[in-house]
């Protein structure tokens, strides 16, 4: 077991104070509360169970001052008392929330029972999955300082784009979505970088971060700041990335959990445009 992997479940670096951990516990804790998973069926229930199994253990190591010592000096002590059948899951928080791979975004949706759009809509539609619910309103300051609010838009089919620097997939598909725009723009298709504030880094470093980050890919689209993780929390967002598709009469169609191309994103907006256009 990679000595760091107590430090990654609660998403804190390597020396880190007392009172951050307890914050940093408190707020995976709240994560995985028996309140906010009861909606979303047994399978991630079992989920959230493992998980806070996994963070009792790292907390009670890290907190005792004594045990982190032989933890961070590589010893084996600090790890015997962990649950049998949790010591080898080697996966971390980042991994359970944050990654883009396909079977963690899999066992979500199952869990969520939400449809793939595939079995439903054609083999001409890249695998999303599908729903039909209103997208939350929010009104967010955004990175050139003026407020973002989802209102603005309708009438537009946008894609609402959760992400932070620090995600890999998340830079893999940053050139794919400004591809979308600029192409399909014109065509009344907007895209909405909605970037997760609390993983950056804290005060102007993340600020200066998310700027590089943006200069960097080439974005023109606007990014809203949530800095409360409240519009996460709104949207169910447990994966990042996570892309919502939002037709123009502000409800969410279709969700995509990993990395998406441009072709995808083209595909469902072509989807959604011919159900409007069909409507009429």
């Amino acid at each position: 077991m990679n000595k760091d992997t107590f430090y990654t479940l609660l998403d804190i670096p390597a020396h880190a104070t007392s009172a951050e951990i307890d914050v940093a516990y408190q707020c995976q804790r709240d994560r995985y509360s028996a309140e906010r998973v009861a909606a979303l069926g047994d399978e991630f229930r079992a989920i959230a169970e493992a998980r806070n199994a996994e963070l009792e253990h790292a907390y009670a190591v890290l907190s005792d001052a004594e045990r982190r010592r032989a933890y961070d000096a590589g010893t084996d002590s600090a790890l015997e008392a962990r649950p049998p059948a949790q010591r080898n899951s080697g996966l971390s928080q980042r991994e359970w929330l944050m990654a883009g791979g396909g079977a963690l975004a899999g066992l979500l949706i199952i869990a969520i029972v939400w449809v793939l759009a595939g079995q439903s809509a054609g083999a001409a539609l890249p695998p999303a999955a599908q729903t039909n619910r209103p997208a939350p309103d929010f009104a967010l300051p955004g990175l050139d300082g003026r407020t973002v609010r989802l209102s603005d838009y309708r009438g537009k089919v946008v894609l609402l784009n959760f992400w932070y620097t620090g995600c890999e997939p998340c830079r893999e598909e940053t050139p794919a979505l400004e591809a979308a725009y600029k192409k399909l723009a014109p065509q009344g298709f907007e895209v909405i970088g909605m970037n997760v504030r609390a993983n950056e880094r804290r005060g102007t470093d993340g600020d200066a971060d998310i700027r590089t980050f943006v200069e960097a890919h080439g974005v023109t689209y606007p990014v809203a700041l949530d800095s409360d993780s409240q519009s996460g929390r709104d949207y169910q967002v447990y994966v990042l990335p996570t892309s919502l598709m939002i037709d123009r009469e502000g409800k969410i169609r279709y969700l995509l959990f990993s990395a998406t191309t441009t072709e995808a994103v083209e595909a469902l907006f072509t989807k959604l445009q011919q159900e409007t256009s069909a409507g009429r």
